[in-house]
């Protein structure tokens, strides 16, 4: 009985995680700002998931305190610029490096985690970020910030650390809130906070014809993705989810490739295998060490 509700759980986390490495694609399929990329993604994130709040899982959204306020607010700014900075990779350099890059996140969760959470940093994670660091070096190919390759790989570095603090702070919030209200809310606040560079910087509006894919984005690939992701949870591991999750880039690269026709370089795929397959690892030794 055990095995279908496993594959369920399988299937659920797959389609989310092809979801997260589809929306690379959309620096490329849009031509406005990435501002307004992310504006849209997480405004129609949001009501996504309001809807779906109020419909399906009956949450309870309006229930916190001055404490998870603020929580909620930091993980609105993290979200809004890790993504920001993440469409800027992609729209610089290539579908590709912009995953690629944005995979180091595990680098950064290794050093702040011990930081923020009192915990003991192993010799096995000091081997692991410098495993993923040496892939870092593979995929920019010189440290000349007018090179297209080097700067999205910068861009995607900045990503993956936004990311990595995001996490740490939603593990934080994890234990105060409903996962659906955290999803909720940190898209509620990064819609808020980039309405304030879009309207002092002036940004030109973007054309009608993105907001098709705006909506695609910011339902199917965000709203969707992060429901089904959660919800599988309740069938597998969370150290298995995130195992899967380290296939994010891996579909994306695929999908560019048959898709928009870009052919990720040697050095970048080289890159990938290492960040990945580091990532992998990682997650099987912490597997062993929790005995799951």
């Amino acid at each position: 009985m055990k095995r279908p509700v496993f594959h369920k759980g399988a299937l659920q986390i797959h389609t989310a995680v092809f979801l997260f490495g589809f929306a690379g694609l959309f620096g490329k399929f849009l031509s406005c700002s990435p501002l307004y990329i992310v504006l849209g993604r997480t405004f129609f994130a949001f009501i996504a998931l309001y809807l779906y709040a109020r419909i399906v899982s009956k949450t309870v959204l309006l229930s916190f305190g001055k404490t998870e306020f603020f929580f909620f607010m930091l993980q609105g700014i993290l979200l809004a610029v890790h993504w920001w900075s993440f469409f800027f990779s992609i729209q610089v350099s290539s579908v590709a490096v912009g995953l690629v890059t944005f995979s180091t996140f595990p680098l950064f969760v290794t050093f702040l985690e011990p930081l923020c959470f009192r915990e003991k940093l192993k010799p096995a994670d000091v081997f692991i970020a410098g495993a993923v660091f040496l892939g870092i070096l593979l995929v920019i190919p010189e440290f000349d910030f007018s090179n297209n390759v080097t700067r999205g790989g910068f861009y995607g570095i900045i990503s993956g650390f936004t990311f990595a603090v995001l996490a740490l702070v939603n593990r934080r919030n994890a234990r105060i809130s409903d996962s659906i209200a955290v999803a909720f809310y940190q898209n509620l606040f990064a819609a808020l906070f980039l309405l304030i560079p879009v309207l002092l910087l002036k940004i030109p509006l973007p054309p009608v014809s993105d907001l098709p894919n705006l909506i695609f984005l910011g339902v199917v690939c965000t709203a969707l993705a992060h429901t089904l992701f959660i919800h599988s949870l309740t069938f597998i591991r969370a150290q298995t989810a995130s195992v899967i999750a380290g296939l994010e880039p891996v579909y994306g690269i695929v999908l560019a490739f048959f898709i928009l026709n870009e052919i990720p370089g040697i050095r970048t795929l080289a890159g990938g295998l290492v960040i990945i397959g580091t990532t992998v690892v990682a997650g099987w030794l912490s597997r062993r060490e929790t005995g799951r």
